[in-house]
């Protein structure tokens, strides 16, 4: 693959599904029925799922598949349930590592809403105020657990309303969330990216490179080099981007499908050890130990009595 071409649609333009991009054909509503609140559904592999942001929040269900997500700085597994907040411009994307051939009809309910009415309404409704904590939190992208079937209610509600209706099922929806106790932010900074496009596509394409090949020995060199920047401009470019230095992306990349592989296999360490890309046992355990602060068989242990995705 060559990172000047990504091989996801360059129409997707980081402040996501701006203009055509905006089309039905890919999920979203027609834009003659979008008010304040935007609802979209859509499976996978689809051009949707990429590396981007938007200026909007996004409220973002996955209902099938298992994965890495990426939210800021944060990468860790996904799997059926998983319910995230993202503030505005905050980098996210969804890569399914376990996808059926011909793919999934449906993987994603999303809803997207801007910042600036929410925050004036509040100013005059003090019942509104009640979301101005979750708004903020969402800089950072929030977990929920425990909420995924009330979630797809929700949605569903929010999707078959129109006008009045849906605006109060929505404001439903944000209160179980603003209530909800149960919950973890996930960028360790309030990631907001002003990338332009080139810029979106070149990380998107980086990124797909180390998540499809995680075996590969990965250099920030070559990559460097095929982009046509010197080393040290690519690493300011990619942890601008990214939260993280190459080497500790590509690390946590790793890491996350080796819980990934304990969780869901009964693998041997040292087979998920190889698999995901590390050349030796030792390590991968002291990798594994700086990121997730238990060893791997300790993960095993603890994912046991823990829902998966909350690794």
């Amino acid at each position: 693959m060559t990172l000047k071409t990504p091989s996801a649609p360059r129409q997707l333009k980081p402040e996501l599904e701006r203009d055509f991009s905006r089309s039905p054909a890919l999920g979203y509503e027609p834009p003659d029925e979008v008010g304040f609140v935007r609802c979209l559904e859509h499976g996978f592999p689809t051009p949707l799922a990429r590396w981007h942001y938007h200026d909007e929040y996004e409220l973002h269900l996955i209902t099938s598949t298992s994965g890495k997500a990426f939210v800021g700085d944060w990468i860790g597994p996904f799997q059926a349930g998983h319910l995230v907040l993202t503030g505005p411009r905050l980098p996210h994307n969804w890569v399914s590592m376990d996808m059926p051939e011909g793919g999934v009809a449906q993987r994603d309910l999303v809803i997207q809403f801007p910042h600036e009415p929410l925050v004036k309404a509040a100013d005059t409704i003090p019942e509104l105020r009640e979301i101005l904590p979750l708004l903020d939190r969402a800089r950072h992208g929030i977990e929920f657990f425990g909420l995924s079937e009330a979630a797809q209610q929700h949605w569903r509600r929010v999707k078959s309303a129109r006008g009045l209706r849906r605006l109060t099922a929505f404001c439903d929806y944000l209160a179980d969330l603003a209530a909800c106790t149960d919950y973890r932010l996930l960028s360790s900074v309030q990631l907001q990216s002003d990338d332009d496009d080139a810029s979106i596509d070149q990380i998107h394409a980086v990124v797909s490179r180390i998540t499809d090949h995680l075996a590969d020995e990965h250099s920030a060199s070559a990559l460097a080099a095929e982009l046509g920047m010197s080393e040290s401009r690519f690493s300011r470019f990619f942890r601008k981007a990214t939260g993280n230095t190459f080497t500790d992306f590509v690390n946590r990349v790793r890491i996350s499908r080796a819980c990934q592989l304990l969780m869901d296999t009964d693998q041997q360490v040292t087979h998920i050890c190889y698999e995901v890309g590390f050349n030796n046992v030792a390590n991968f355990n002291r990798r594994f130990l700086e990121i997730k602060g238990m060893t791997p068989t300790e993960f095993r242990k603890q994912s046991l009595t823990r829902f998966k995705g909350a690794a």
